[in-house]
C-alpha cells in the first residue's frame, strides 16, 4: 500500500493559511495541524483505530477517527466528500488485510 495524503479545502474554517492534512500509511494514519509557529500531529496505528465517522455536510465533509486506546480522537474538517470515504476506505482496508 502506497502512502496517501489528503488536505483539507482552504476555504472552510481554521484552514485559510495552513490547511490540515490526513496521511494514511500502511501502519498509522496521521493529522498535522500547522500554525505560525508549530504543527501538531497526532497519529493512530492502524490496528488501534476503532472506529471511523464521517459527517457530511452540504459540500464538506467532517471525519472523526477513534482508537481504541482511549486517547483522544483524531477529527479535522474540510475535506471533500470523495476524500472522506477514501480515507475510510483505506483504514478499512488496511484493517481486513492486518486480520488475515
Amino acid at each position: 500500500m502506497t502512502t496517501e495524503i489528503f488536505k483539507a479545502s482552504r476555504w472552510t474554517k481554521g484552514n485559510h493559511l495552513f490547511t490540515t492534512v490526513i496521511e494514511v500509511t500502511e501502519a498509522a494514519v496521521l493529522r498535522r495541524k500547522r500554525s505560525w509557529f508549530t504543527v501538531n500531529e497526532i497519529s493512530i496505528h492502524l490496528s488501534k483505530v476503532a472506529s471511523v465517522r464521517i459527517d457530511t455536510g452540504l459540500f464538506w465533509s467532517d471525519i472523526l477517527i477513534e482508537s481504541t486506546g482511549g486517547s483522544d480522537p483524531l477529527a479535522s474538517h474540510g475535506h471533500s466528500k470523495a476524500d472522506a470515504r477514501r480515507i475510510k476506505e483505506l483504514i478499512e482496508a488496511a484493517q481486513s488485510r492486518q486480520m488475515k
